[in-house]
């Protein structure tokens, strides 16, 4: 199932987003992160990640969701 959200803050061990979808601690999920050139001074880079919900926010509209990078690959470039 694809959901929406916006990301907040980004490390190499994790990241912190926002969105309408409910999450759950414990959550197994799959994202693409995308990396704009004005970060990479070079192309937009897209990297593909596995993760774990550790921390969820709720919030009225949108909850805060916290996840633990477990894995990560890049993606090929168009």
């Amino acid at each position: 199932m694809k959901r929406q959200g916006e990301t907040r803050d980004v490390s190499f061990r994790g990241l912190y987003f926002v969105s309408e979808s409910n999450f759950e601690v414990g959550s197994k999920i799959e994202f693409v992160l995308t990396l704009p050139k004005e970060i990479t001074l070079a192309t937009d880079v897209q990297i593909r990640c596995s993760g774990l919900v550790v921390r969820v926010d709720p919030r009225s509209e949108q909850a805060g969701i916290a996840a633990r990078i477990e894995k990560y690959e890049f993606l090929p470039q168009d």
